[in-house]
């Protein structure tokens, strides 16, 4: 596992591979002193996380598509200022915003 993730699997792959999650993978690596990856979106990523949030994906299922965090997805459009839905495909209403 260490020697994949060192030739450039993601910890997504690796998880998929050995059937176990991701985080799981990344306690691995970290107890063996493995330096991280830090994985973002392109540019030309961000643009397509858009297109696919916006045809209806969740954040998680277009995280997926990417291999990267749903976080990282939802980070990235708050950056933006791009609306998101919350769990039930509503508006998101963030703390501050009128109601």
């Amino acid at each position: 596992m260490i020697a994949d993730y060192r030739s450039g699997a993601t910890v997504y792959e690796l998880g998929d591979r050995f059937g176990i999650e991701r985080r799981t993978v990344s306690n691995i690596l970290h107890r063996h002193s493995v330096p991280m990856r830090r994985r973002g979106l392109s540019p030309d990523e961000f643009d397509h996380a858009i297109h696919l949030y916006n045809l209806g994906l969740s954040l998680a299922r277009v995280g997926d598509h990417l291999g990267v965090n749903h976080t990282t997805v939802l980070n990235k459009l708050r950056e933006r200022g791009i609306p998101t839905r919350d769990t039930q495909g509503r508006p998101r209403i963030e703390a501050g915003d009128p109601q």
